[in-house]
């Protein structure tokens, strides 16, 4: 922004608390939750869910585990009534399961609310009217608070009246001072005690006084002082529960719920994924797993987030972000090399850990927040290879992907490999793709030398030696060679040198079962060390274990000589 545009702008007040407590407090347990993806979700979308898909929506919403739903606002138009008429009539609605309605302060809009409503077993009708000063001023032209107090008043009143001609409906009210976070705290708390005056609840019958954070306007700090300053100053605290309801206009509708409710707050309001006005809602599903990640139960089931998103998707027809904490598409993925390395290292560690107990232990793996499976996403996903990549990454998806699990040694050679060639690719390479160039460039290289056939003699004599025979292509030449050995690959290495190949030495072999099925079950890796110096891998890959490892030491060699 420019700088003379800064100065049409004014710091927003904070609020007097200077013995506050939430700074010291720690959440420990769940809030009530309630979705708003019906009503604030759906009226924020440029195309707004048809009836279908609000019932589509709805279900999913039950499945996840909401026990309050605000399915809409009723009296706005003919598809938001039928909508709550057919969740009633076609007993959509489980026994646990209080579906909420929102309706302005206006007699008629809160008749034809109740007339959606009948039948219904419980519903929470949920009144409010704007009290920011800003409201006041412009929306309803110089308002003054006691024009405003009395709008809510009258509307309080005509919300119990229509409550008492539907006794066979168990109802709870709910009222928000819409604007709050922008209206005179004490103010806010003189139209709620206005409110409750009419509604006169009770601990056994408690309402719901919601507090919107309708524009961010502040930080979260200021945030939960306004919270704070509220549930200590309001009459009958056991009598009423105390809700939120954040948006996000400063990115930080999260953060403002969560000292929200270690400022003394009960209940949250949001919607799946953020959606909502302006930059939307807060974002349940990042609360609530923030919340499972510190060990919190929460009553909503993530455990399959991917098909939450896809109903999500379809329905809203909105793009779940590929940044979106813990939903979106990449966040569980790193391709920083560094990041690469600690992540194999944390995932095998804890697999030893796991081993070692018998059982669970604490989640700590680096880079990882959450284990991507106790949402529906695998492993497989983490890591990917960009030219940005490291060697533990590559490592970690011929490991993962490919039943590959190289020596610590060869992750740099052939990590060096793969990312220069993803640099010349100039995108990211596919785990195939990996895996394919590791074959070509490391794996039973045949060129000058190969390798054809063996035989191996361990009756020869002398204890613990081996004679190896081997047919071998040299130079495009066939020959046939053997050498003895204190194993094959040392009596390997004596047969080349009988032909005069001595310009190396073996300084490491290591050898597995491939995992995953494959014909090819045994896999070798050899190091040599050239006369220069050099230390070079090779690698072997055949159902003997035998010719894997002669397959890797002629790789090596042929490497060496490229």
């Amino acid at each position: 922004m420019k700088q003379s545009s800064i100065t049409k702008y004014r710091a927003f007040p904070p609020v007097s608390l200077p013995d506050r407590t939430w700074p010291d407090q720690t959440i420990t347990a769940a809030p009530i939750w309630c979705s708003v993806d019906l009503r604030d979700g759906n009226q924020a979308l440029p195309t707004p869910m048809s009836v279908e898909e609000k019932l589509d929506y709805f279900d999913l919403l039950v499945r996840v585990g909401f026990t309050q739903i605000e399915v809409g606002f009723p009296s706005a138009s003919d598809t938001e009534f039928h909508f709550v008429r057919r969740l009633i009539e076609e007993n959509r609605i489980p026994a646990h399961v209080t579906i909420q309605v929102l309706v302005q302060a206006r007699e008629h809009l809160i008749q034809r609310s109740y007339e959606s409503l009948i039948g219904a077993k419980q519903a929470i009708v949920h009144l409010y009217n704007p009290t920011s000063t800003l409201q006041r001023r412009v929306t309803f032209h110089n308002a003054t608070r006691g024009e405003t107090k009395d709008i809510a008043v009258q509307g309080a009143k005509w919300v119990a009246q229509y409550a008492a001609l539907a006794p066979e409906t168990d109802w709870s009210f709910q009222y928000s001072p819409e604007s709050f976070s922008d209206t005179e705290l004490d103010y806010s708390l003189e139209v709620c005690h206005a409110v409750m005056d009419v509604w006169q609840p009770t601990p056994q019958k408690k309402i719901i006084l919601n507090l919107p954070n309708t524009v961010e306007w502040c930080m979260p700090n200021v945030h939960a002082d306004q919270i704070e300053w509220f549930c200590r100053h309001v009459n009958k605290r056991d009598s009423v529960i105390i809700s939120l309801h954040t948006h996000n206009d400063r990115g930080t509708g999260i953060a403002a719920s969560e000292l929200g409710l270690l400022a003394g707050a009960d209940r949250v309001e949001g919607t799946l994924f953020g959606n909502g006005e302006r930059t939307g809602n807060l974002d349940i599903v990042t609360l609530a797993l923030n919340l499972n990640s510190q060990g919190i139960a929460t009553g909503l089931d993530f455990s399959d987030l991917a098909s939450i998103r896809h109903v999500y998707e379809r329905c809203s027809r909105l793009t779940v972000p590929e940044r979106q904490p813990y939903a979106g598409e990449l966040v569980f993925t790193a391709f920083s090399g560094s990041h690469q390395d600690a992540i194999k290292k944390g995932l095998d560690l804890r697999t030893q850990e796991r081993a070692a107990t018998g059982g669970e232990v604490p989640w700590a793996v680096p880079y990882l927040t959450i284990d991507p499976q106790d949402i529906g996403r695998s492993y497989e996903a983490i890591i990917r290879i960009n030219s940005q990549s490291g060697k533990g990454g590559v490592a970690y998806i011929l490991d993962r992907e490919h039943g590959l699990d190289l020596p610590k040694t060869m992750h740099p050679q052939v990590g060096k490999y793969i990312y220069d060639m993803a640099d010349h690719l100039g995108r990211e390479m596919s785990a195939d793709e990996i895996g394919e160039a590791f074959h070509q460039h490391f794996a039973n290289l045949d060129s000058p030398l190969a390798v054809n056939d063996y035989d191996l003699n361990h009756h020869i004599g002398e204890r613990g030696q081996v004679e190896c025979a081997c047919s071998i292509s040299y130079q495009n030449a066939e020959r046939k060679i053997s050498g003895r050995g204190n194993g094959p690959i040392n009596a390997f290495v004596h047969a080349l040198e009988g032909i005069g190949l001595k310009n190396f030495k073996v300084t490491d072999y290591r050898s597995h079962a491939v995992r995953g099925g494959s014909d090819a079950s045994a896999a070798a890796y050899v190091q040599l060390q050239a006369d220069d110096g050099r230390l070079l891998w090779g690698a072997g890959i055949d159902s003997s274990i035998e010719m894997a490892g002669l397959r890797a030491l002629v790789s090596a060699w042929n490497l060496m000589h490229r």
